[in-house]
């Protein structure tokens, strides 16, 4: 029996669609940008390309995550070896929590219950913190100093790399212990994931210290699959002091996967390969010593902090072209795109 639409009852579906077009519309999104030799973090907005806001107070920030429903912001905080708390609204700091040593990046939980901090110093360890009493209740030990924390796509894991130690840790998110890993031939840097058909992890892009490209690592057989090295540049452009031990330090995978792009500090600029093929598709030049980029949620840009120029380049994806920098603080490292309410 088919049910004919009067004009009534489409009044009354357009009226129930209506909270969510707003709800999309009353979306704010962030380019939060910590500074890694200042006291404060700053907050881009995207459409106008201006710093729009600042949580102040958190000296040697290093890493910044936002929590899924966009009421807080978590920032490792190098100077007291702390995980500071942050409302998002107000961007006043509420908590200091303190951790088991010096703190380098950090990663929410898919489900925002958790929060997970690299330790960098002493012997190693990804700590939990738990986000209803915002404490820390475990220490995941590893084997070196843990420089990045991720969750990967489908948040089943925490993937842990170790400068020091050489070393992917692989940690089950549901039991919080470690259950592979895989050998690097040197430090691990950033990282990235892309996924197959069924949204479970598919690769890991690694750079690694002293390299100036990217490996991959198969998800399945825990296995290195391809080493691609960046595009040579002429030696006059190279910059060969300030690298950190790392010539290629930054990587991130489009919203729609499609795309996978890595950074070169050596070369000053992002390559942008295809996905799953790894093909070149261009490349653009930005700031001096970039660090770190960041995608907007439709993928059209790229934000990338350039640590040497105190600024952050705003990349359009589809023309490879930088449309300008914007001067935020010193030293200007890791940053993430946040969606608010």
């Amino acid at each position: 029996m088919k049910t004919k639409l009067t004009a009534n009852m489409l009044a009354s579906l357009a009226i129930l669609a209506i909270p969510a077009t707003v709800a999309l519309r009353a979306a704010t999104i962030r380019i939060v940008q910590t500074n890694a030799a200042g006291d404060s973090v700053m907050l881009i907005d995207p459409v106008t390309n201006k710093v729009v806001g600042e949580i102040a107070g958190i000296e040697v920030n290093h890493g910044a995550a936002v929590a899924p429903d966009g009421s807080r912001f978590y920032i490792t905080n190098e100077a007291e070896s702390t995980l500071d708390v942050a409302d998002a609204r107000t961007l006043k700091v509420t908590k200091h929590i303190p951790l088991t040593n010096h703190p380098n990046n950090v990663a929410v939980s898919k489900d925002g219950r958790r929060v997970y901090v690299a330790i960098a110093a002493g012997a190693g360890a990804v700590d939990v913190i738990d986000t209803a009493s915002l404490t820390r209740v475990k220490s995941i030990r590893t084997e070196g100093g843990i420089h990045n924390t991720y969750v990967t796509p489908d948040g089943q894991f925490v993937v842990a790399g170790s400068i020091p130690g050489r070393k992917i840790n692989v940690i089950d998110q549901k039991t919080e212990e470690v259950v592979w890993t895989v050998p690097t031939s040197e430090g691990v840097r950033p990282m990235a994931f892309d996924t197959n058909p069924d949204g479970s992890t598919k690769r890991i892009f690694v750079q690694l210290s002293g390299f100036n490209g990217f490996i991959t690592v198969d998800f399945a057989t825990h296995k290195v699959a391809d080493t691609i090295k960046a595009p040579e540049v002429p030696a006059a452009e190279r910059v060969t002091e300030g690298l950190q031990g790392s010539p290629s330090h930054g990587l991130a995978v489009s919203p729609d996967g499609k795309m996978l792009c890595s950074l070169s500090k050596m070369n000053t600029r992002v390559y942008m390969y295809s996905l799953p093929d790894l093909k070149l598709l261009g490349e653009t030049k930005v700031g001096h010593h970039p660090d770190w980029l960041t995608f907007t949620p439709d993928g059209k840009r790229v934000y990338v902090a350039n640590a040497g120029s105190n600024s952050v380049s705003v990349v359009d994806v589809t023309t490879r072209k930088e449309l300008m920098q914007i001067p935020v603080g010193q030293v200007p490292k890791r940053n993430i795109t946040a969606v608010l309410p």
